[in-house]
């Protein structure tokens, strides 16, 4: 990949990176509950999801599941109904004594945090459709591809983690404040709550 492409390609994935979405809603919620070093098995998940969405994609699967209305409705309606449920859980998570939130904080199994940062990015089909069209425009097909690819996912992979992590796991630091009291942590339940049930209900209505 030529030098002018792959800064492009930098610049294309900080952009989308940077872009408010439920993968940043996640990240943001498990640095407030989880602890800013802990956030970082969410961000991993998503990851995860991500490579796969990729993989997806250079095999050719992405051009199925986007002219197969079934298979995107499914996939769709499944990711808005698991970011709906997460969203109403937050709402009504109970806030917790300092003492209760600690022990929270440390009994949450790396796993749990990982596997919900998976299904988040996992079941959002526009992503496979959106890498259908943002792959090819950093791809050459004289070239091999494998090599390609790789450098297209390790380059989105590592912009991804820097900007959850420093950014918006980093930015829901300011707002450790409101963690220190019951009330506080009430009102960024809800908040969250809200925000991740919005997501749900634009990933199912927006088409």
């Amino acid at each position: 990949m030529q030098l002018s492409l792959w800064l492009a390609l930098v610049g294309a994935g900080s952009l989308i990176s940077f872009t408010p979405g439920a993968g940043a809603i996640n990240t943001m919620s498990n640095a407030l509950n989880a602890g800013f070093r802990r956030s970082i098995w969410g961000i991993l998940g998503q990851q995860a999801a991500l490579l796969i969405h990729i993989a997806v994609v250079a095999l050719g699967l992405g051009l199925l599941v986007a002219s197969s209305p079934i298979a995107f409705n499914a996939i769709r309606y499944a990711g808005a109904a698991y970011l709906v449920f997460l969203g109403i859980r937050q709402f009504l998570a109970k806030p917790e004594l300092d003492g209760e939130r600690t022990r929270a904080l440390s009994d949450e199994p790396r796993w749990s945090m990982f596997r919900r940062g998976l299904w988040v990015n996992m079941l959002n089909p526009k992503a496979i459709v959106f890498f259908l069209a943002f792959l090819p425009q950093f791809i050459r097909a004289d070239r091999p591809l494998p090599a390609q690819y790789l450098i297209v996912a390790a380059t989105t992979v590592v912009i991804d983690v820097l900007v959850m992590w420093f950014f918006f796991a980093g930015t829901a630091r300011s707002f450790q404040r409101f963690t220190r009291d019951a009330h506080g942590q009430r009102v960024l339940n809800r908040v969250f709550g809200v925000l991740f049930v919005s997501v749900g209900v634009l990933l199912a209505v927006i088409h």
